[in-house]
């Protein structure tokens, strides 16, 4: 099985992201090939076959252009699956990579099982496995659901050049709007879930935070009904973290907010349910009544 993995590079530098592809493509089981758009100084760290593409030439984004140079690699390669990471880039240009080649896609992928993709459904309540309907496929993959893979080495580059005009132009990035917390820099998150109980249990696990000098996130239950603001929202659909520390209060653990924090260094879970997904991912499982063991461990930090 031959995979031809489509790297991300933004802004003068290739994105770290572009690894978690490599990381599918072990979990697959699969050989890889990479294409990028980038510059020459900055190539991932990978000894495998590079299909580049001059970031210069063909803009760090234009979908005509960018699309007629990975038709290049695949027609070289002959790749089983095409696949993308599931962000702007993957949203815009993987669809139509598959309409040109008449394949199917099958979109944000969280997991490999029995050799079917698990994507969500039912607004990321519910997941279902899936398996393309056309021999070869496009794939994007969901941030953060697979591990970083740096191999190392230097890549074999094979140059590709685009022969097409376009009527469209690169013109910049438009920056996001700012937040009034930045979850990606704290090194402390004391996150609420729907466990909690109540908008008015929020200052306790605020205080929480604010006892180990961190920030108070937010699982997406707690933000859609309105007890916290959206910026400290943690997961696919809010900020990817990766602290220090990670402290999950009454978060059951939908794979939108576990591949949106499951790269955080230690992470303790606080649930009353022995089984809750979380305890997947957590290093430490405390099982108890969030809103009787919080209190007493702010307490306890205070002394």
């Amino acid at each position: 099985m031959k995979t031809l993995l489509i790297g991300e590079y933004r802004e003068g530098r290739l994105l770290e992201s572009t690894y978690e592809l490599l990381g599918f493509a072990q979990a697959l089981g699969a050989d890889s090939s990479l294409f990028i758009v980038a510059r020459e100084d900055q190539l991932p760290a990978f000894a495998g076959k590079l299909y580049l593409a001059d970031a210069a030439a063909a803009g760090e984004y234009n979908p005509d252009l960018h699309r007629e140079l990975i038709f290049q690699a695949v027609e070289q390669e002959q790749p089983d699956y095409i696949v993308f990471l599931h962000s702007s880039y993957g949203w815009d240009l993987a669809p139509r990579v598959a309409a040109k080649l008449k394949i199917a896609q099958v979109s944000e992928i969280s997991a490999i099982t029995a050799g079917e993709f698990e994507v969500g459904c039912c607004n990321a309540k519910m997941r279902r496995s899936v398996k393309p309907a056309t021999e070869k496929a496009v794939l994007t993959i969901q941030a953060g659901a697979f591990p970083v893979l740096q191999p190392g080495g230097s890549p074999q580059i094979r140059k590709l050049t685009a022969s097409l005009s376009s009527n469209l132009e690169f013109v910049g990035y438009e920056p996001a709007e700012a937040k009034d917390v930045d979850l990606a820099k704290a090194e402390v998150i004391v996150t609420a879930g729907r466990g909690i109980g109540k908008k008015e249990n929020v200052p306790v696990i605020h205080a929480l935070a604010k006892a180990l000098g961190g920030e108070l996130g937010a699982s997406r239950p707690v933000v859609d009904a309105g007890w916290v603001e959206h910026s400290h929202q943690v997961g696919t659909t809010g900020q990817t973290v990766s602290p220090k520390l990670y402290i999950a209060c009454g978060v059951s653990g939908a794979i939108q907010h576990l591949a949106g924090m499951k790269k955080s260094d230690f992470i303790i879970a606080i649930n009353k349910d022995k089984d809750a997904p979380i305890g997947e991912v957590a290093d430490v499982l405390v099982v108890a009544d969030v809103m009787q063991f919080v209190p007493a461990m702010t307490a306890k930090l205070g002394r």
